[in-house]
């Protein structure tokens, strides 16, 4: 929603609505005249409309012009985030009829030639070098009201330019939105492409990968823990599906369950002191909640069916999850305090991977002709939604933090790489182009 509303023209002597008096005075009571040309998104309404945004290259305000290659770089990476975030459409430079190196100070922007060419919002930067580091300074502007609407500067090392404007981003998105942005989040997955299955770090948009693993054996299903710190993973470098932990600065490694059979598919609590996992010590596989040292604190199923992939609600207090007691895999729900159980998915005879977003929304995977696809539905197995069709396989979803963005891995291009759309299913986007295949994402806060 603009707050730059256009306010219709009465001739002299014509009749004025009542409602739109109405209308003036919520105006003036929501957006003073001070705030006027601030555009907001409501980023909880059931339709977004994107926003067209100019970016020019950066101006390289640097002594001796050094590291000119940036006046290109670091507009294209803010360019990447505002379009990943699916409320921009980021304007092709072809089309602008100012020149980048013009002025960028609101006098002497010229904005009928933003406006011409259909822009909404025009984003300005400079940058200077100063040995190892750089300043980056931008400015966003409102094309139609022709006032600036937010002003930053970021200082980091060269090399972290990527970061610099990652946090650039996410002001941008703080400023138009109220929220926090998703820039600077990081994704653990599962790689292939060294011969083995290792686990993967890498930025929210898929740069900057980090080998985290050199086990030169299978790796699956890593979770980051809540806070960010901690990855819990399975590994057969030790015989069998054990669970292990992971320090993310440290890199120390320390085992959780090495118990007979399965020890596989672990969920973090909200808190971050539990996991939930499935357990197959007294032969049949059930879920178990365990502490950060393997401590058994509660066995959460007991039935004769497989029991896998908890995961729990935004409060802690049920675990979605998966069983094939009825005959097929279905998802089903327990309330770890009354102990009672419910069946949640009734179409299709084979529903997966339940993931809970921090908005209480469940995010599966079900089978329909032959293929994997992602859904979405309530807590209550209400307001189911399709999210991908027609795309080969889709897997593994995890939510964002915010629970506004959905990653997951897909086989459509041949191999299966890591996609991110938002979670209504629109602006899906492939974010690795690794060797081999990306699988198994989860997303730290």
């Amino acid at each position: 929603m603009r707050s730059n509303l256009k306010v219709p023209f009465f001739a002299k002597g014509a009749t004025f609505p009542l409602c739109w008096l109405g209308i003036l005075i919520f105006v003036s009571l929501l957006f003073p005249m001070h705030c006027f040309g601030r555009i907001y998104i409501d980023i909880n309404a059931p339709a977004i409309r994107k926003f067209n945004i100019a970016i020019t290259d950066f101006k390289n305000l640097s002594r001796n012009n050094e590291h000119p290659e940036l006046v290109r770089d670091l507009p294209g990476v803010i360019s990447n985030d505002l379009d990943c975030s699916g409320y921009f459409t980021p304007m092709d430079k072809e089309a602008f009829l100012e020149d980048s190196d013009s002025a960028s100070t609101l006098e002497d922007i010229r904005f009928k030639d933003w406006s011409v060419i259909g822009a909404e919002l025009l984003l300005k930067g400079n940058y200077t070098c100063i040995g190892r580091n750089v300043e980056v300074e931008i400015k966003l502007f409102d094309v139609f009201w022709g006032r600036q609407i937010l002003g930053k500067r970021a200082l980091g090392d060269i090399s972290s330019y990527r970061h610099l404007m990652h946090r650039l981003g996410n002001d941008v998105i703080q400023t138009l939105t109220g929220q926090t942005g998703i820039f600077l989040s990081k994704l653990v997955f599962v790689g292939n492409g060294s011969g083995h299955k290792e686990v993967y770090v890498c930025d929210y948009d898929g740069h900057n990968v980090r080998q985290k693993t050199s086990d030169k054996s299978i790796a699956l299903l890593p979770r980051w823990s809540p806070h960010g710190k901690k990855i819990m993973y399975n590994s057969y470098k030790d015989g069998g599906t054990l669970l292990y932990m992971q320090d993310v600065s440290s890199g120390v490694v320390k085992q959780i369950s090495a118990r007979s059979g399965l020890n596989i598919g672990a969920c973090w609590s909200p808190d971050g002191k539990r996991v939930a996992l499935t357990l197959s010590r007294k032969g049949n596989p059930d879920i178990f909640i365990i502490d950060l040292n393997g401590k058994i604190i509660k066995q959460v199923t007991n039935h004769w069916g497989i029991d896998v992939s908890p995961a729990f609600s935004p409060d802690g207090n049920k675990i979605a999850f998966v069983s094939n007691r009825s005959g097929s895999p279905q998802i089903y729900l327990v309330d770890l305090i009354s102990g009672t159980e419910e069946r949640l998915t009734f179409e299709g005879n084979y529903n997966t991977s339940p993931v809970w977003s921090s908005l209480n929304r469940i995010a599966f995977v079900s089978q329909d002709a032959g293929h994997f696809d992602i859904y979405t539905m309530d807590p209550n197995g209400g307001r189911l939604r399709r999210l991908t069709e027609d795309g080969g396989n889709n897997e593994d979803p995890c939510w964002s933090p915010d629970g506004r963005y959905i990653i997951f891995s897909s086989d459509r291009k041949g191999r299966y790489h890591l996609y991110l759309m938002n979670a209504n299913g629109l602006n899906q986007r492939r974010i690795t182009f690794l060797k081999g295949d990306q699988t198994a994402p989860s997303w730290a806060p």
